[in-house]
């Protein structure tokens, strides 16, 4: 089995493009070892820890970062560009809070472990839900439809998100991959072993895979 963990923040553009040009490169590995079976997890990572839990307004807190209104244009140019590439149609302009991501980290952490199969499908639906058909991503309403349209029930997402269940646990996550050195995201691990940084080509994470089952296969 090849393992593949992914350590991305669902507000990260580039997690959701690295997403995408992993998939092509999956495919390619399907084509080629129909038999391999792959595993993926998703990792927490924060990439704004300092969010309010309410979140803010977006586009201020962007200007501020990337040094005003003109580079953030460049900015989200470059970004558009690369999620035409892998059919993102990225619509920064129409976001409007940039929001706490501590709960649809806790939902992607309870759905992997307790309905695995809707996992692909919730992940997908926050980056669209984030990015896409933009709304507010810290609202425990939207996480839940969210949930729903991935198949877990609606009221059930919404009573988990309502508490604190495996706040802890998430929180613990996202610091143990800062302890393994994680900086920024997205970050793939392949096998356990083999760390690619960054939202690399299909080319690049496809020779990550054969690396990591080549490694695996030597060590049996």
């Amino acid at each position: 089995m090849l393992t593949i963990d992914i350590v991305s923040d669902v507000v990260c553009p580039w997690c959701y493009i690295g997403k995408r040009r992993l998939e092509a490169a999956l495919a390619e590995l399907r084509r080629d070892r129909p038999e391999l079976p792959v595993a993926i997890r998703w990792l927490p990572y924060f990439l704004n820890p300092d969010t309010p839990p309410q979140g803010e307004p977006y586009r201020p807190f962007l200007e501020a970062k990337f040094g005003g209104p003109e580079k953030l244009a460049e900015t989200w140019a470059r970004i558009k560009e690369a999620g035409n590439q892998v059919g993102i149609p990225f619509a920064f302009e129409r976001i409007e809070v940039r929001a706490n991501t501590l709960a649809a980290h806790r939902l992607i952490h309870h759905v992997q472990r307790t309905l695995p199969q809707a996992t692909r499908d919730l992940v997908e639906g926050l980056f669209m839900v984030s990015f896409v058909e933009p709304r507010n991503l810290g609202d425990h309403e939207v996480l839940a439809r969210i949930a729903d349209a991935a198949g877990w029930d609606y009221q059930s997402a919404l009573d988990f998100l309502a508490g604190d269940a495996e706040e802890e646990e998430v929180q613990a996550l996202a610091e143990r991959v800062q302890q393994m050195g994680v900086s920024s995201v997205p970050f793939f691990i392949f096998g356990g072993r083999l760390g690619v940084s960054g939202a690399q080509s299909p080319e690049v994470l496809r020779q990550a895979m054969d690396q990591a089952i080549a490694g695996a296969a030597a060590n049996d």
